[in-house]
């Protein structure tokens, strides 16, 4: 909360803030441990675990979009000013009791479901048809009405009523799934079934638990508490790739599509990657000497917020490659209001392109001579302030 109450606006963007980053991954630690929880009891492939952490990545990123933008108005008092930080706290305490604590809780529980029955599901796809599936509630005064309609369910693995109601089917469900030989129970009617299902999940709070967490191998379905009832047909979905055509403008989709490349080029897995280039040197005829690669540049780098930012960071691997053909702009005195630069001479300015679209190379020059590769800004205003051509 207090990087929040710094911050003057809310955005998509905001996701990719350092500060951000450590909150979701904090949040999303929370649900891997469940994971890993569940997997004790069934193990599951490596590939196929990174899977249902990276739905945990991205569902926590949403969630903490929806935390940040239900605290945002709290920063300013009745007559629109900025409260002090005490104050600020005090009234989102509620905000971060209800996300952090009471739906935690039960999305901890939902995680741990799914990742059990995500591993039970693939044990089934490798057995095939040999075995029905059955659908089990507990059995006790706390199965739900709609639940206790869909025991003892008998249906090949291939039946589709499985895409849709293979628990969990919906928070803090504890129905299960097991496999019976067939003979020994009558298969069930499948349109039936299908009903059941249907009534099961009806309303608006229960149609987003149908999915299948084997077949998808996520840990939460991608129309969930926290997103929208298009994102099921979203081909960005976790399990897909692309951003649905007929919404790119909504915040939510683009929060959604930026978590969905920092799932995969976070700043960590990129600088040991990038690890190799530091103590490089770049040559650019238009500066005094070389730039260096240091350790610091590889942490400015990645830590940058942009509007690309799992591109912007791949970028990195290739820096020696890019800079080296970038177009150099200029240099300025001062590139960011409010930093300290006392010991910084000149910022040496490279344009290039993320995504198709621009941004700008910072380079550092030196007072005692050295220059060193600084960080990236997609923001050509915020660092163009009194350039000059060397």
């Amino acid at each position: 909360m207090a990087w929040l109450w710094r911050q003057r606006d809310m955005s998509p963007e905001s996701l990719t803030a350092e500060e951000v980053q450590r909150f979701i991954r904090a949040h999303a630690g929370v649900l891997d441990r469940a994971v890993d929880s569940a997997l004790r009891e069934t193990p599951l492939d490596d590939i196929s675990v990174q899977r249902l952490k990276e739905s945990n990545y991205v569902f926590s990123g949403i969630k903490v979009f929806h935390e940040l933008n239900e605290a945002f108005p709290s920063l300013l008092d009745e007559e629109g000013s900025p409260k002090p930080f005490e104050r600020f706290l005090n009234d989102v305490q509620k905000v971060h009791e209800s996300y952090n604590v009471d739906y935690l809780r039960t999305e901890y529980n939902f995680a741990h479901a799914s990742a059990l029955m995500a591993a039970r599901w693939k044990k089934f796809e490798r057995d095939g048809e040999r075995y029905l599936l059955q659908y089990r509630t507990i059995g006790d005064d706390r199965v739900r009405r709609t639940h206790r309609m869909l025991h003892n369910i008998t249906l090949p693995v291939t039946s589709p009523f499985w895409d849709k109601y293979f628990p969990p089917n919906g928070w803090n469900c504890r129905c299960t799934v097991v496999q019976v030989r067939k003979g020994k129970h009558p298969v069930s009617d499948e349109r039936e079934a299908m009903n059941l299902g249907s009534q099961a999940t009806a309303g608006k709070y229960q149609e987003m638990f149908m999915f299948n967490p084997g077949k998808r191998m996520a840990t939460f379905p991608a129309y969930n508490a926290y997103t929208i009832r298009k994102c099921n047909s979203c081909q960005w979905r976790p399990d897909k790739m692309k951003l649905a055509a007929d919404i790119p403008d909504n915040e939510l989709c683009k929060a959604c599509r930026l978590l969905q490349e920092m799932k995969r080029g976070n700043a960590g897995n990129i600088r040991r990657m990038a690890k190799p280039l530091q103590g490089r040197t770049i040559v650019r005829k238009e500066l005094p000497g070389p730039i260096l690669i240091s350790g610091a540049s590889l942490k400015e780098w990645t830590n940058q917020p942009h509007k690309h930012y799992f591109a912007k960071n791949k970028m990195l691997l290739e820096i020696e490659n890019i800079l080296s053909k970038a177009d150099y702009i200029g240099a300025v005195e001062y590139h960011k209001d409010g930093d300290n630069k006392k010991d910084v001479k000149l910022s040496h300015i490279f344009e290039c392109e993320v995504s198709g679209e621009k941004s700008w190379i910072i380079v550092r020059e030196y007072k005692w001579g050295e220059i060193v590769l600084h960080s990236i800004s997609a923001s050509f205003e915020k660092i163009a302030k009194g350039i000059k051509k060397e």
